[in-house]
Formats: structure tokens, C-alpha cells, sequence
């Protein structure tokens, strides 16, 4: 991870699904690492969006990082799927899965990068017992299901509790935090501060004038 630049993680939820190849192109000029892929099942969350035959058929589209985020129940009947699809990167939430171990275990042995994600309201203490099996933590800013949602102001206190208890565990440095809901360029360096790394924005970038240029802001905000 660089320690002097934010890494954005777009999420095509908030593209036009219409033009999956401009935002990708978008992403590309602005220089963004990762794209965030949003999957929603209808069930774990009040929504339903991108499957696995979208991301296979959009992945020679681009060589950025595939970051796809699980918010469905029964999550390890999608890894595979969307491991062959072409994902770079699984995280699934704590609060879906009855088994956390075993969906761990389908990630690993698809040689995939593992998260694990946490709702606003889930503690902290829910996700410890696997913290040494993962490579990266999700914290939610808002209640997953829709974009363009507000950052929960507490989330702050949240990250920086958290940052400081992975020290604490000597985890730090090996796992990644990732940070989604409600980011914009008024408070990626708050919450970058707070000990994010990965910041996913969507509205903020695709509902923008120029996109690029709102993804080149985002990666210029210094973090100290």
C-alpha cells in the first residue's frame, strides 16, 4: 500500500450499468488501483445487482484489481463463481455467514485475496476469531443494500478503534482496512487519517462533472 496517496476503489454500482465500458475506462485515466463490485442477493440486503456472468464478461475490459464485495446470504455458494469469473479479491459479511471458516477456506483455495466486512452496528469482537485467516477488513460507513448513501459520522470512531486494536494484535500490517459508504472528497482524508487504506466512492465519482478527475482528486489527498 502506498503511504502517501489514497487508494480508490470505485464501485460501478453508482455507473451507468448501461456503459459498464466507459466507467471502466473512466477508472483506467484516473488511475484508480481497484474496482469495487457490489453483489446484492436481494435478501441479505434490499436489493439485487451484478452476478458472475456481468464481472466475467467486463474483466478483459481492464486489468485494475476486481474487488468484489459478497452482501448476500449463503456467500460461499458464490465464491467459486465468481472466482473463475474473474475475481481478484472476495470479501464477504460476517453477519451472512453461518460458517465463516469454510467460506475462508473456498477463498483461499481459489488463491483469492480474503475479506472480511462488518455492518455499522456489527462489533468488532464478531470478526476477531478469523483475523489471522484474512487479508483484508471491510468496514461499512453505511447500512449496505444502496449507493449514494450518507457517512455515518460515528464510522470515524469506529475505523480508529479498530486500527489501534489490529496494532494491538500485531495484525496491522497484514491486513488491509477497506472503508465503504458515504465517501467523498470532504472526508476521504478523515477517514484515511482513522487508519483506512482502501477508500471505496462511487456517487461521488460517477455522478460528478469529470469522474477522472474526481478519482486524481481522491488519489491527491495526502494522508500523514
Amino acid at each position: 500500500m502506498s503511504n502517501n496517496s489514497i487508494i480508490i476503489a470505485p464501485s460501478i454500482l453508482s455507473a451507468d450499468f448501461s456503459r459498464l465500458y466507459s466507467a471502466l475506462e473512466i477508472c483506467e485515466k484516473g488511475g484508480a488501483e481497484y474496482i469495487h463490485i457490489d453483489v446484492m442477493d436481494n435478501h441479505f440486503v434490499p436489493n439485487l445487482t451484478i452476478g458472475p456472468v456481468v464481472v466475467k464478461s467486463i474483466r478483459h475490459l481492464t486489468k485494475s484489481f476486481f474487488d468484489v464485495h459478497l452482501m448476500v446470504e449463503r456467500p460461499e455458494d458464490l465464491i467459486i463463481p465468481f472466482a473463475d469469473a474473474g475475481a481478484d479479491g472476495i470479501t464477504f459479511h460476517i453477519e451472512a455467514a453461518q460458517n465463516p471458516g469454510r467460506v475462508i477456506d473456498l477463498i483461499r483455495s481459489a488463491n483469492k485475496q480474503i475479506g472480511i466486512s462488518l455492518k455499522p452496528r456489527t462489533p468488532f469482537s464478531r470478526i476477531e476469531p478469523y483475523l489471522d485467516q484474512i487479508d483484508l477488513l471491510l468496514i461499512m460507513s453505511v447500512e449496505p443494500g444502496f449507493g449514494g448513501q450518507e457517512y455515518i459520522p460515528g464510522s470515524t470512531k469506529k475505523i480508529k478503534e479498530i486500527h489501534q486494536r489490529l496494532i494491538e494484535l500485531g495484525l496491522r500490517d497484514r491486513i488491509i482496512m477497506e472503508v465503504d459508504g458515504g465517501i467523498k472528497l470532504i472526508n476521504a482524508e478523515e477517514v484515511t487519517k482513522a487508519g483506512a487504506e482502501i477508500l471505496v466512492a462511487g456517487s461521488e465519482i460517477f455522478q460528478s462533472e469529470n469522474p477522472v478527475q474526481t478519482i486524481q482528486k481522491f488519489k491527491t489527498l495526502g494522508v500523514t
